[in-house]
């Protein structure tokens, strides 16, 4: 007899160890593990006794979210939502506090006051709107860099801002004086100045950079959406600047002339059928490149530095068939190094290497309740659609393999315009996998990452060429001899919620039936709507090019807008929506609850403390528990095709 599949709470319930930190020497351990009331609180470790950690921050009434080394001896740290419900956290606020845990000051308000900890002498701690944007790259001051995003009600002129916020005293001193009206992006150099800025206004881009004087002037102008100049994206010591650019149909890095932008040569990285994306590690102190991480089928590490690459190497071998990601602060010289270990069939494991002697000892991750066994292996393919596009798929096997014609689940991803799959352990997908579902994830045109040819090719396709490559997608898996035609479903959330919707509208034929959560159900709504989260300037630019013009393309919206078309609608539906959705919200479900015929079948369900997505594990145990029985009702090997 076959095993049980792990429960659906072993999916979705946050690991009891996550995030471990190194300081900056590498001496000191920063991670977040379960303390009191089961909140997730934050512990250091002393890597030269190896005591247990010491507690050293937390709250009884939220967990702690993220967490970063400011220096050797203090850390900053914000909270979220507690995972059983019971505290919904919109402002994420921001504390200090010492490793030994004493010190501890709240720098940023929370909108939850009960978890405050400020006095009634020097309250210097800003607005709920103010965030952390990172750690200076010198690793040896008190002060961290904030943004400050306009409130709702500010002129979009507002901007994004910055400001350097010292960590023991509270006070905060601005760097964005002078600054454009509607900024919107920071490139700040390897010491952590501002270097440049970026507007977005009247659908154009346009770049500015400091003078010897401190003023902002104009420097380059371009096309958000299409850009012909370079994008800087790195500036190093002597004003080395590297910025991605196209090269032969894909974004590469090139090294760029600081006073034209304009390129020069050939391409310093490039990753042939993947745009670049990835993030530089530099020396902290001097600026120096020591290598590059970057991700094309996988996530991986190019090392400039011969002494770390040497160390990859090591590790590498110690644990084959594994992506092994090297963490670390002060890379070259550090006592240690944190390890992450991915692999497609477990979560993240975590590994402590020690440089002295190279030892490797496991230090959090193990997850028994997640076995291996009961995962799916995943590989992306390179499928080529009707009108000769090549997109990837991404598909996970269900556990043990696929032996025959098995029923599938294609599951959509959202966005649409970012890369919406990666090749690591996957909760969703795997769950599925898990309960015996082939699950196609298909990169349709549109999607981020695959060059400018597949993201153009997406243009104004909702419901069109999109929707036809998600449908070719399970075409090739039935030809492959992997998915049942009879037995296969549509799935996603937000943009993949619409799409569920409308193969539930225009491919009755190919699924047996849909689920959409968070999904958006008229287009002409995305742009008229005025409680959304979305800018104007998306509203009246973005959206108008990528997805429709409501003055031009009034017809194409009907005919893409499942909420136009939901008499059509004959498959069996799922529903879900999060009643404080801002992204697409609940108006969208309800308007075509209301549509649909009086017999169609359709599940509903709208979660109150939810919002573009779920976060409580008592929600993903509801949602998914409702999704296995679905399936198992209308494409399950108990279903009759």
């Amino acid at each position: 007899m076959a095993a049980e599949p792990p429960p659906v709470s072993a999916f979705f319930k946050r690991p009891s160890v996550r995030a471990p930190k190194l300081s900056p020497s590498g001496r000191y351990l920063a991670i977040q593990a379960a303390g009191r009331n089961d909140r997730m609180w934050l512990a250091v470790l002393d890597l030269q006794d190896m005591k247990s950690p010491k507690f050293v921050a937390g709250f009884n009434d939220a967990d702690i979210a993220h967490h970063h080394w400011v220096n050797e001896d203090r850390l900053v740290f914000d909270v979220s939502d507690s995972p059983d419900g019971t505290t919904r956290v919109v402002a994420q606020g921001l504390w200090a506090v010492d490793r030994d845990g004493s010190k501890q000051r709240q720098l940023i308000n929370s909108d939850k006051h009960f978890i405050g900890t400020a006095t009634l002498i020097n309250d210097r701690r800003l607005d709920i709107n103010w965030t952390l944007r990172g750690v200076p790259p010198g690793l040896d001051g008190n002060e961290v860099i904030v943004l400050r995003r306009p409130w709702s009600d500010d002129s979009e002129a507002m901007g994004v801002q910055l400001a350097r916020l010292d960590t023991r005293t509270g006070l905060m001193r601005t760097i964005s004086q002078g600054i454009p009206d509607y900024t919107r992006r920071w490139l700040l150099d390897w010491r952590g100045e501002p270097y440049l800025v970026e507007t977005e206004h009247q659908g154009r881009v346009r770049s500015y950079r400091r003078d010897a004087e401190g003023r902002w002037q104009p420097w380059v102008e371009d096309d958000p959406q299409a850009r012909k100049n370079p994008l800087p994206t790195w500036v190093g010591p002597d004003d080395l600047m590297l910025g991605e650019q196209g090269s032969r149909g894909y974004a590469a890095v090139f090294k760029l002339d600081p006073k034209t932008g304009r390129s020069d040569g050939e391409p310093l990285v490039s990753t042939p059928g993947y745009d670049f994306e990835g993030s530089f590690i530099t020396e902290p102190g001097s600026g120096r490149l020591l290598g590059v991480r970057y991700e094309t089928d996988a996530p991986g590490t190019a090392w400039l530095d011969a002494g770390m690459k040497a160390v990859q190497a090591d590790i590498d071998a110690r644990l084959p068939g594994s992506i092994n990601l090297i963490e670390c602060l002060r890379c070259v010289g550090a006592s240690h190094l944190v390890v992450t270990s991915l692999s497609d069939l477990r979560p993240p494991l975590y590994y402590l290497y020690k440089t002295a002697d190279k030892s490797l000892q496991p230090l959090a991750g193990t997850r028994p309740d997640l076995p291996p066994a009961a995962m799916g292996q995943r590989d992306y393919h390179r499928v080529k659609m009707r009108d000769g596009l090549e997109i990837p798929v991404l598909v996970t096997q269900p556990a043990g393999g696929v032996k025959r014609a098995t029923p599938t689940v294609v599951l959509v991803h959202g966005g649409p315009y970012l890369r919406g799959t990666n090749w690591a352990w996957e909760r969703d997908a795997q769950f599925l996998a898990s309960r015996g579902y082939l699950v196609l994830e298909p990169e349709f045109r549109g999607s981020t990452g695959y060059g400018w040819r597949h993201f153009r090719a997406g243009w104004k396709q909702w419901g069109l060429a999109m929707q036809d490559d998600i449908g070719d997608t399970l075409a090739w898996a039935v030809k492959q001899g992997w998915a049942d035609p009879k037995r296969a479903c549509i799935a996603g959330a937000s943009y993949g919620g619409y799409a569920a919707l409308m193969g539930a509208v225009t491919q009755a034929d190919l699924f047996k039936c849909a689920v959409s959560w968070v999904g958006v159900t008229d287009i002409g709504l995305l742009s008229s709507i005025s409680w959304s989260d979305a800018s104007d300037e998306w509203r009246k630019y973005g959206m108008r090019r990528l997805i429709a013009d409501p003055a031009t393309d009034a017809e194409q919206i009907r005919k893409t807008s499942p909420l136009q078309r939901a008499a059509e609608v004959r498959l069996p539906l799922l529903v879900a929506y999060g009643a404080e959705d801002r992204r697409v919200p609940l108006k969208h479900g309800t308007d075509f609850k209301s549509a649909l015929r009086a017999d169609q079948p359709m599940e509903w369900v709208v979660y109150g403390d939810e919002g573009h997505g779920w976060f409580n594990l008592k929600t993903n145990e509801d949602f998914w528990g409702r999704v296995e029985r679905f399936l198992g009702r209308h494409i399950g090997n108990a279903s009759t095709p």
